[in-house]
């Protein structure tokens, strides 16, 4: 499988090893271009490219960028890219540390809802809730005790079924989260957000998500401040 990952931070990294291992085709981009990523490359095996080659030829394409930085993405990325093609969105809305206010989301849509209107293209909700590190090193082969389960939110069956075998083939159980408009139930400050939860519990602690936002996670008139000292 070709698989466009937008974004050479700790999971779009995490990510790109896992599945360069798996046998996949990927390539990684970020804002700075190509040259920036050279030791990336080498580690993931990855191969470094430009944002809009990534998405290029693409039958899998993984956003995992800032989410105040997705506006900033170019505004015809995805034109001429089919519809067949699978958009993860591992994003989470960190408005007090490093995003600040982003209207829709204080306003109620869920982060990838909003992360939708912004490229123009349905997305899958996934990777968002589990800490990179984990991410490379926890992954087990299936049926193994103590499996980590990562939840898999989207309105496309199709879509989350491909996210979803690649969910399991780095090692970890795929759950089925529901749709996009259910996909708070693993966004921060919900109980199976960095949680390492198998598949019952991650299956437990979406049913007992709240759908409020909790106030340590919503722009204040200060926001942002930083990881060390949210304003």
């Amino acid at each position: 499988m070709k698989i466009g990952i937008v974004g050479a931070g700790n999971i779009g990294s995490a990510l790109a090893l896992r599945w360069v291992e798996r046998g996949h085709e990927v390539k990684i981009a970020n804002s700075r271009g190509p040259a920036s990523l050279a030791d990336i490359a080498r580690e993931t095996g990855a191969q470094a490219v430009d944002v809009r080659d990534a998405v290029k030829d693409a039958d899998v394409v993984v956003v995992t960028i800032p989410q105040a930085k997705v506006p900033n993405l170019p505004k015809d990325l995805f034109a001429g890219v089919p519809s067949s093609v699978v958009v993860i969105d591992t994003g989470n809305y960190y408005p007090q540390q490093r995003d600040g206010r982003i209207d829709g989301i204080e306003k109620g849509l869920t982060e990838s809802r909003w992360v939708e209107q912004q490229i123009g293209r349905p997305v899958v909700k996934a990777f968002n809730n589990i800490y990179a590190q984990h991410l490379r090193d926890h992954g087990k082969p299936a049926g193994a005790a103590g499996r980590v389960a990562l939840p898999v939110a989207d309105d496309d069956p199709q879509a989350k079924a491909v996210v979803m075998r690649l969910v399991d083939e780095i090692g970890f159980d795929p759950v089925d989260a529901g749709d996009i408009d259910g996909s708070w139930r693993q966004q921060p400050a919900t109980p199976v957000y960095t949680a390492d939860f198998d598949a019952a519990g991650v299956r437990d602690a979406l049913h007992k998500a709240d759908p409020a936002r909790k106030p340590e996670w919503r722009a204040t008139d200060l926001s942002p401040g930083d990881f060390d000292n949210p304003a």
